[in-house]
Order: structure tokens, then sequence, then C-alpha cells
């Protein structure tokens, strides 16, 4: 009797007094002690198997990693001819690309009004305003319209397919029924790379009788739909209607030809612009050398560029495009390479200047 009662107290002190006997030959795995009078603590979780959650379900998990094929150049050839085993990082001129596109992307808040100037006719104006409008159209997420504020029968909206007969005429005309971005729409083109754009009227007497106030009206409309308004203008600073442009925009880009009478018509248009109350404009304004031929003709080119460099915030070369050359309507993937990113520069140069808070909000 004594040695049953013994071996019961010992299966009974294995685990403690609270617990079952185990039966002889049971194997039993090894369990933390617990003081005989240490309390069980009741607010220590309860273990238990592990639940997911949504927040597991993200792309670096869920994914799978996949391979950039590199845009050109002797790792786009190694890529390929090791399919894909051999991957060479991006070089100088790729991460360059990727900058000056995170640039051109700046955020901005409102809206932003850039005109594009020349006293000189045939320089690429419009050719420069309605691309860099392609360029931040393909490259941002909100909505950039062209203007065509040449008061002598403009030809931007003969540069992309029009959608509409509409013009800035018919559009000032129609203004009290214009309350949605829906109802301007209609008044606008549309490209492939969402830009729209504000066609002129092709009678020059229809254009020159529209006035600085006219204008003016017209940005007020376009910049409640719009983040990014271009405006192209025509080449007589003094006209009125290019005077309304001026009061309005917030910066200006400054186009000229590699020749010496062509860079002599844009400085005299800064000389004019210090000399008239657009000191600010003149000292931000971006000054493009367009149509710039690989050859390498009499005029110096790094003394003009050093001159505009002096006067205004910062200057871009162009290079000559046989695409360009047609003045038929633009498509961008046909440009030559060097084009395409010569106005990558442009678009972030200018976008570089939209957290600014200087200029006016819409």
């Amino acid at each position: 009797m004594g040695r049953e009662n013994g071996d019961e107290g010992g299966l009974h002190s294995l685990w403690g007094d609270d617990e079952q006997p185990i039966p002889l030959g049971t194997a039993v795995a090894s369990r933390p002690t617990r003081n005989r009078d240490q309390s069980p603590n009741p607010a220590a979780p309860t273990l238990g198997p592990r639940r997911n959650s949504a927040g597991e379900l993200t792309a670096e998990r869920m994914l799978r990693t996949t391979t950039v094929l590199p845009p050109s150049g002797w790792r786009r050839s190694v890529f390929r001819l090791t399919a894909g085993l051999v991957q060479v990082g991006p070089g100088p001129a790729e991460l360059r690309q990727r900058e000056l596109r995170s640039r051109v992307k700046t955020p901005v808040a409102g809206c932003r009004r850039i005109a594009f100037l020349s006293r000189k006719g045939g320089v690429g104006k419009t050719s420069t305003c309605l691309l860099t409008g392609h360029t931040f159209a393909l490259h941002r997420g909100d909505r950039v319209v062209c203007l065509d504020a040449n008061p002598d029968a403009g030809t931007l909206g003969h540069r992309l397919r029009r959608e509409t007969a509409a013009t800035v005429t018919t559009l000032l005309g129609d203004a009290g029924q214009i309350e949605r971005y829906a109802d301007i729409r209609a008044y606008t083109s549309q490209a492939p790379s969402r830009l729209e754009v504000v066609a002129a009227d092709d009678d020059p007497h229809v254009t020159e009788a529209l006035r600085e106030d006219d204008f003016r009206q017209a940005i007020a409309l376009l910049e409640r739909h719009y983040n990014l308004v271009l405006l192209d203008t025509g080449t007589g600073v003094l006209e009125s209607a290019t005077r309304g442009v001026l009061d309005a925009a917030d910066q200006l880009v400054i186009v000229t030809l590699p020749s010496l009478d062509g860079a002599r018509a844009a400085a005299l248009t800064l000389d004019w612009l210090e000399q008239n109350g657009y000191q600010q404009l003149a000292a931000n304004a971006v000054a493009v050398l367009n149509a710039v031929r690989p050859e390498r003709g009499a005029v110096d080119l790094d003394r003009i560029e050093d001159h505009f460099r002096s006067r205004c915030r910062a200057f871009i070369r162009v290079p000559w495009d046989t695409h360009l050359d047609t003045g038929a309507e633009v498509d961008v993937s046909q440009l030559a390479a060097p084009t395409r990113d010569a106005y990558l520069a442009l678009a972030a140069e200018l976008a570089s200047a939209f957290p600014d808070p200087s200029p006016r909000r819409c």
C-alpha cells in the first residue's frame, strides 16, 4: 500500500500536483518548470498557428522578378547574346534619361502657362511648342494643351490630325457654355500622346481681330481644365495679342536658329523684355537653339550659347531632324533619338521651375 502511494506520488510530482498521472512507459517531452507558488499570467497571449493577412499580398512578395531589356548599346547586345543571363547595369546615358524623366514628372499645383516666343519667323517656334507639349503629355499623367495664340493665322493646328473644326474664335464665342472638361474637349484635337491643341483660324482677318483681352480670356478658360498650357505666339512682341500672352505667362522659351541673324533677333527679344517690364520672365527664360546640324559651320555656336546662358536660366540645343522639315503632321515616334532626347531635356528644364511659388496659381 505504501509502495503504491509512493509510485503515485512520483507520478504526480513529475509535472505538479495539478497534472493527471501519466502511464508508465509513456515518452514525455521536456517542459519548462513552473514555481509551485507562481500563478499563471492570464494576460499572456495564447500561442497558436500563424495567420496570414492581406498585408502580405505585396508586389515584392507576389510578383515574379522581371528582367528589363537595356534600351540600346552594347548592354543590349550582351543581354541578347546571353539570353538575359548576363545583365549589365544601366550606363550613364540611361541614368541621365531616368533623371530627366523624373524631372519632367515634377508635380504642379494648379496650372502653369509657358509661352514660346521669337521675333523672327521660320525658326521652328511652333514645332518647338508642339514637341514640348508632346513630351510633357507622354511622360505626365495630367492634362496638357497647346493654344495657337498667333494672330497671323498660326499653323499649330495643322501639325497634328484635326478632330474638330473648332478654333480659338469659336471657343471664345461659346465660353459662356463651357463649364466642365467634357465641354471644352469639343474644341480641341488630341494627339496619340494625349496632347491637346486649340487651333487658330486659317483666315488671318479673323485672327487679327483677336486682341489682348481675347487671349487672356482664352487662357483663363483653359487653365481651369488643364495643368499645363503651352502658348504659341506670333513674331510681333508689340502686338496686342502677344502682350496678353506675356502678361499671363509663368515661363518663356526663346527660340532661335544657329545663324547670326537668328541669334541677334532672339537677343533683341530679350532686350525688349528687359526694357518693358518683363525682366523676371527674361531672366527665367529657357533659350533653344533649334535645328542644329551635325557639321560645323562658320557661326561659333559655343559663343552663341555663352551669350544666352549669361542672360537666361538655361540653354538647350535641338538637333536638325528630317521629320520636322516637312512641315506636316508630327509623329513623335519618327523623330531621331537625339531630337527626342533634346526635347526631354527642354521639358525637364521647364518642369524644374514648377515648384517655384512665385508664379500665379489657377
